[in-house]
């Protein structure tokens, strides 16, 4: 029984957060003509209004995230086009990430150098992958293969620390820069703030599943090396 429990209450601590962010942002998009712009319309005046003449606004289909090596907002058809507290704040959470760059926000700037340095090393993990089993396969090479094996883990815990640093840059870019910006400049009304915070709140959170995944992933690896 014990056993089930925490299976469970493991379940509920991987699933639980991307659940309830989801259903955060579903339950406000709906459309409010009483808002007064598109979450496209808010980054646009928000750029113009800190003078960040750099940064540009681009439309994609792959996920609402701020480039830093482009400068570039990206935004999806229902933030950018939509007039909904899901939009609005979620527009303002990524110009929050565009401050950030701006201001030359350290925990950023770290993430971005992770970043650019993880793509390299989880190409190699790839191939890493399909070269284990077939070095631990040959006679003499099983100790390449565990040296192989411990690569691999080192790319994966990687991946885990960038998850871990993002999180700081994302509660920062929700509560740290759109919450007092929308607050302060009046762009939702009082009312809506309660929501407008939680929607925020599940912004930050989108990566807590995948750093909680990254830890699982590898403690199950860790525990195969050291058999």
């Amino acid at each position: 029984m014990p056993f089930i429990v925490l299976i469970v209450l493991g379940l509920a601590l991987l699933v639980g957060p991307s659940l309830w962010v989801k259903r955060v942002l579903a339950s406000n998009s709906r459309v409010r003509d009483d808002l007064s712009g598109t979450g496209g319309e808010l980054a646009t005046h928000l750029i113009k209004r800190f003078e960040l003449h750099d940064v540009t606004l681009e439309l994609t289909e792959l996920g609402d995230h701020y480039d830093p090596e482009s400068k570039t907002i990206r935004l999806t058809e229902a933030v950018m086009n939509q007039k909904s507290l899901t939009a609005v704040a979620t527009a303002a959470h990524e110009f929050g990430h565009a401050l950030q760059h701006a201001k030359s926000y350290r925990a950023l700037s770290t993430r971005t150098v992770l970043a650019k340095q993880a793509i390299k090393v989880q190409r190699l993990a790839g191939m890493a992958v399909f070269l284990i089993p077939l070095l631990a396969m040959v006679p003499g090479l099983a100790v390449v293969a565990r040296l192989v094996l411990v690569f691999f883990l080192g790319s994966m815990f990687l991946s885990t620390i960038i998850h871990f640093v993002t999180l700081p840059v994302e509660f920062d870019a929700s509560f740290g820069r759109a919450l007092p910006i929308l607050d302060e400049g009046n762009y939702v009304s009082e009312r809506d703030m309660k929501s407008v915070r939680k929607i925020l709140l599940a912004c930050a959170l989108t990566y807590v599943a995948q750093a909680l995944f990254g830890v699982l992933n590898f403690s199950r690896w860790f525990a195969l090396l050291r058999r």
